[in-house]
């Protein structure tokens, strides 16, 4: 980071990286330093500590790198390295002057890389860019309204429009934004979360009837056992190793499940610890398995077939019976279906040995309280709807859900693209909730299914879609394809990108485009009545206030919520029956609506200003009861996927380095892997290094091998002997996406399937060399 917008670009040349041993443990001094001096020096003193102190405090406003969980008792600084990196990359004191869309054509920046977008700082007036043209330019806050409202009603059919949301945006704002292409007539409502846990909603909404957490923060200490499957929270939630240290000095077992070694998973130095500083910190991981990717849900499945093993030879002593004989059906056909289950095969799905698998059931027989907790190392898989239903199977057969200590805990990305989901941002809300929207507001909802965002960029590729309006994020780059994103978005005639900072969505345009920029998250939201809170929803279903600390970077920012009163303003003036302006000047009255149209917000704005916020309802967590098909938890039959290796391929996974939220980079290293001043490469087991006859350090292409035919191929990434499973290998998101085709998805939710991918390696070819020796635009370059 700097405390001035850089002139110079960031190398990303892979013979620049510098590599050295993966750390063995996580957070400690190291952590407290890459969190502090950047703040300070790019904050100033006294504005990083206003912000840090307040931060996931009770009266403060919500982190926005993660949805962790904020326990009762807080300590003063209740943040991670990651949220301060988040917090001062979004609160910088640089600015974008006027006279830099003058001096920076379109086509310009396109050679520039994502930290050097970010990195010039806040947005702070409204831009425009004109068909024909390659510069944006000043427009006011009337005419960019004016605009949008003039080519919403130029559009032949309201599903010519799409909406896109970001899941950093607060559940107030998410509700008036679904309205609005409600009251529009189209459910094109994608968001984020249909790139990362659409899978767990789908299948734990088919089998328990509602997708989230069914444990609340304070159940990870009450476990007996913590299984930890497809995550790396040392970087992508690092607050949940407190929680996961906490259980560990109450005597919890804790096993971790993924494809890759992380320094988090394997020791925490907790740096509000004298141990955490002076000492060892805690070791995490009781059990470390190093699972082939996809392997996870044969080995949920080898586990429930020891149970019934180990119930077989101890009737009555080792299911819960009471359990299951009142609340769940279908045990009797997974017993089947589990009984002759191929060993061999679980092993060469797992690459496990039999002797880690026995270890792994014989922790979870001896267990009375058991929490399995994953990300996206399990959604982003073509069968992760059928894998984390074996979680769920696992779960049920001993009782493991609605008792405390026990229970499934997907841990979600984005701050609050869980509370979106609860206000009706998803293409594919139920009757119940659009009925209900009906009759607060006087409209006619649609109830034709909308686009996610699969189908999203499948349609701007086809020419359907007229506008494009996203509340936040960086589509182009976060979604599967690079290739047919960028096609897409050049077909769309006005892209609106509703941003704090700039990104290469921005860039990615069609014939128009406009950039409105925001108040951030940290920042006070004054409206007519007054200083304005809003709310979101983190993990565990906790609701809770966030509230803004500083001064606006500029007075020329609106919130995201005058944001969209503007836009319905502009397009229906006082002839709707909605009262948009309303909403602006007191969000009170957004939240009595959400009361009024969702249930579990009853006494909404009394419940939020209490100490606490409020926790919604969740049958399966609160009595036992399951709003499913059947009435009951439903124990399910499933075939699972098993994907070939050829002879001389890998099967990549993609992920995130630790200075990395999403598509935001902090910088090019990744400490606690040993990488430094480069994001091209590829993390391969050094054993299948050999075999294939590449050495340690190699520039290498990676192409990747689908049915269709078609060469998809990153270039000059060097290749990183690392402890990964067998036949396994990783790249940095979003790097790695040209390698995914748009079609290739999990079953049943749609979710780019970016986690089991075959790929080969091949020797750097001329191309290669040229993009590693090109602009630092080239990251995510690939031939096709």
């Amino acid at each position: 980071m700097a405390a001035k917008a850089p002139i110079e670009d960031i190398s990303e040349d892979a013979r620049e990286m510098e590599v050295s041993p993966p750390r063995e443990w996580a957070a400690g001094i190291p952590g407290v330093t890459h969190s502090m001096i950047p703040a300070m020096k790019d904050m100033g003193v006294g504005r990083a500590l206003t912000l840090l102190t307040d931060m996931n405090q009770k009266d403060g406003f919500d982190c926005m790198s993660c949805a962790w969980a904020d326990p009762d008792h807080r300590k003063t600084f209740e943040f991670c390295e990651n949220g301060a990196k988040a917090v001062t990359w979004e609160a910088t004191p640089v600015t974008i002057p006027t006279s830099f869309w003058a001096q920076n054509s379109l086509s310009a920046l396109m050679d520039k890389s994502e930290y050097w977008l970010g990195m010039q700082g806040r947005l702070v007036e409204p831009v425009y860019k004109p068909k024909g043209k390659d510069h944006y330019q000043p427009i006011s806050w009337d005419e960019a309204f004016a605009l949008i409202a003039d080519r919403l009603k130029a559009m032949d059919s309201p599903d010519e429009a799409t909406f896109y949301t970001s899941g950093r945006t607060a559940n107030e704002t998410a509700f008036i934004y679904q309205l609005l292409a409600r009251s529009l007539g189209t459910n094109n409502l994608p968001d984020c979360s249909n790139m990362c846990h659409e899978s767990t909603g789908k299948a734990m909404g088919q089998v328990i009837g509602i997708g989230k957490n069914t444990i609340a923060y304070k159940d990870f200490a009450k476990a007996d056992l913590i299984i930890v499957m497809g995550q790396n929270p040392g970087t992508n939630h690092p607050r949940m190793l407190t929680a996961l240290e906490e259980a560990k000095d109450n005597g919890a077992e804790i096993v971790a499940i993924n494809t890759l070694h992380e320094a988090g998973l394997s020791r925490y130095k907790n740096p509000q610890r004298v141990r955490g500083i002076l000492g060892r910190g805690t070791g995490i991981a009781d059990q470390y398995m190093l699972i082939r990717a996809g392997g996870d849900g044969w080995l949920m499945k080898a586990i429930s077939q020891k149970v019934f093993q180990a119930e077989d030879a101890a009737p009555g002593t080792v299911l819960d019976h009471a359990f299951l004989n009142e609340h769940c059906s279908g045990l009797e056909e997974f017993r089947e279906h589990v009984k002759d289950l191929d060993a061999d095969m679980v092993l060469r799905a797992t690459g496990l040995t039999q002797a880690e698998i026995d270890e792994l059931a014989d922790r979870y027989l001896r267990a009375d309280k058991v929490v399995i907790t994953w990300a996206m190392g399990l959604t982003q898989h073509r069968d992760a709807v059928s894998i984390i239903k074996e979680v769920i199977n696992l779960l049920l057969l001993r009782g493991n859900m609605g008792k405390p200590g026990a229970g499934a805990s997907p841990i979600r990305g984005h701050s609050n693209v869980q509370g979106d989901r609860t206000m009706g941002i998803w293409e594919q809300m139920p009757e119940k909730f659009l009925a209900a929207l009906d009759k607060e507001f006087g409209i006619t909802a649609p109830r034709a299914h909308g686009y996610d965002v699969v189908k999203s960029v499948e349609a701007m590729v086809a020419g359907k879609t007229k506008v494009w309006i996203a509340m936040g994020g960086n589509m182009v780059s976060a979604v599967s394809d690079t290739h047919a994103a960028e096609e897409g978005f050049r077909k769309v005639g006005l892209n609106v990108q509703i941003s704090t900072k700039l990104n290469r969505n921005h860039l990615t345009v069609g014939d128009e485009a406009i950039i409105l920029p925001v108040l951030g998250r940290t920042e006070i939201d004054l409206q007519e009545s007054g200083e304005q809170s809003l709310s979101v929803e983190d993990s565990v279903c906790a609701i809770h206030a966030t509230k803004g600390k500083v001064k606006p970077i500029s007075p020329l920012l609106k919130s995201e919520v005058s944001v969209v009163v503007g836009i319905a303003r502009a397009l229906w003036g006082d002839d709707s029956p909605i009262d948009w302006a309303g909403f602006e000047r007191d969000y009170d009255t957004i939240r009595d609506h959400i009361e009024h149209v969702i249930p579990g917000f009853t006494d909404f704005n009394k419940r939020l200003r209490e100490e606490h916020g409020f926790v919604l309802p969740h049958g399966p967590r609160d009595s036992r009861t399951f709003p499913t098909a059947t009435g009951k938890a439903m124990i399910t039959v499933n075939d699972l996927e098993y994907i070939e290796r050829p002879q001389g391929r890998l099967l990549l996974q993609s992920m995130r380095a630790h200075d990395q939220f999403n598509t935001t980079i902090y910088s090019l290293d990744d400490r606690y892997r040993g990488i430094r001043k480069s994001r091209r490469v590829i993390f391969v087991n050094p054993d299948d290094l050999a075999e294939l006859g590449i050495a340690d350090g190699d520039l290498v292409d990676v192409h990747s091998e689908f049915a269709d035919g078609i060469d998809r191929v990153v270039h000059a990434f060097k290749a990183v002997a690392f402890p990964t499973s067998r036949g396994c290998a990783a790249t940095y998101f979003p790097e790695g996406n040209p390698l995914v085709p748009l079609g290739f998805t999990a079953l049943g939710s749609n979710t780019p399937a970016s986690k089991s991918v075959v790929i080969r390696l091949e020797p750097v070819s001329a191309q290669g060399r040229a993009d590693a020796a090109g602009a630092p635009g080239a990251m995510a370059t690939a031939g096709r």
